[in-house]
């Protein structure tokens, strides 16, 4: 296949000769035993995570993936013995490699997270887990037939603030909660479109592997714009609304155990940057959760006055999510009940390092497939609303969009 033969041409790491065809099993590792791991897709976020993991106790990085053959030779900077690879399948491949980073666009995830899990990989699959709906159910139709740890990359739920959500649900009544109410606003100077990266000269034919970014997405000759800003194609990514609503909306379907939404509706538009992009730059999203409460966010790229922040709102009492978090009694039903406020702290790192120690003890993560399932489901519903320019609702009994 031409997609193979172009991956062998941009093919640069060192991988030993006998590893082709010999695949990891998954199992779960001793308290002290080391952690090789290997990442696919190193952009902003990738060296991030590759970072992290870096700061977690006995943990290697091996290899590195990446169509881009110049993020590949930055991966010397994170650790200069680290093989590389233009093709992901060829590190999935190396059968020294405990567990992998997905860091790419998220049309890729899918493909990516069930090759890695077929080949015996535990998977740090970052936000958000799938794209479609039917991505979602091959994520889940994988780890739920693998043995190896998954943690979706929701990492607020790993945070101090969450232990403080949990604690305080538990300890200061809401009452009835009938609505969410989320928000998200960002701000960039003039000129400086949110997302916009430069194209660089280097950013060829030559220097990316095009038929593989592509993968599966509706066919495109090569474009080094589409392929460094792919934030703003519908091909490759949902959006804010996959990039930070679904953040904001994992946090709280795990606090409080939502489940997918009986219908969304979301509207909005491309009413600032007009530079070609597709997803939205101001939007708003209302979801009727079958918890018989409303969840609605809105959110835009030319003013950051409000911030992120959230407001979960029962008749006895408010939770308020912003750096954080507060409960607010509703006085006219609990006149003697005190304000309170989360004082936890965040470990650095402390997704990841929730992932290595779920890698080493074989217990569930913090952000299992089912919660980012849940999440991917909410947020494609939302983006097929917006696209097709109407309310659409969830068929449980086959799992669709209707």
């Amino acid at each position: 296949m031409a997609r193979d033969i172009d991956s062998r041409r941009h093919f640069i790491g060192k991988f030993a000769s006998g590893i082709a065809g010999t695949l990891a099993t998954g199992h779960v590792l001793g308290a002290n035993e080391r952690v090789r791991f290997g990442v696919i897709g190193l952009g902003v976020r990738g060296k991030e995570l590759a970072r992290e993991a870096l700061t977690s106790p006995n943990t290697q990085l091996v290899a590195v993936a990446d169509v881009y053959g110049k993020r590949l030779e930055e991966a010397a900077t994170l650790q200069p013995d680290v093989k590389t690879t233009s093709d992901y399948r060829r590190l999935l491949e190396d059968p020294s490699i405990d567990a992998v980073f997905i860091a790419t666009p998220q049309h890729l995830h899918a493909a990516q997270f069930c090759a890695a899990l077929d080949a015996g990989k535990h998977v740090y699959q970052e936000k958000t887990m799938a794209l479609t709906v039917e991505q979602a159910k091959r994520m889940r139709a994988a780890a739920n037939k693998a043995r190896q740890v998954v943690q979706v990359g929701h990492q607020a739920i790993s945070s101090g603030t969450m232990a403080d959500t949990l604690r305080f649900l538990g300890s200061a009544p809401l009452g009835r909660i009938t609505a969410i109410r989320a928000h998200m606003y960002r701000n960039t100077p003039h000129g400086r479109p949110q997302w916009a990266r430069p194209v660089y000269p280097d950013m060829t034919p030559e220097n990316i592997d095009w038929a593989q970014f592509q993968d599966d997405a509706p066919a495109h000759e090569f474009d080094a714009r589409r392929f460094i800003n792919w934030r703003f194609y519908w091909d490759y990514g949902g959006g804010n609304v996959t990039e930070n609503m679904s953040q904001q909306l994992a946090f709280w379907y795990k606090a409080l155990n939502l489940q997918i939404p009986r219908s969304v509706t979301m509207t909005g538009g491309i009413y600032l940057w007009r530079d070609g992009r597709e997803v939205p730059d101001t939007m708003n999203v209302t979801m009727d959760q079958p918890e018989d409460l409303l969840w609605s966010w809105d959110s835009g790229f030319g003013n950051s006055q409000l911030e992120t922040g959230e407001y979960v709102l029962g008749d006895e009492g408010t939770l308020a999510r912003a750096q954080q978090l507060r409960y607010l009694p509703q006085k006219v039903n609990r006149r003697d009940a005190p304000e309170l406020i989360g004082q936890s702290r965040t470990q650095p790192a402390a997704h990841v390092h929730d992932f290595f120690n779920s890698i080493r003890s074989g217990r569930e993560p913090g952000c299992p497939v089912e919660l980012g399932y849940r999440v991917s489901i909410a947020c494609a519903m939302a983006v097929e609303s917006y696209r097709q320019g109407r309310t659409v609702r969830w068929d449980a009994r086959n799992e669709q969009i209707v």
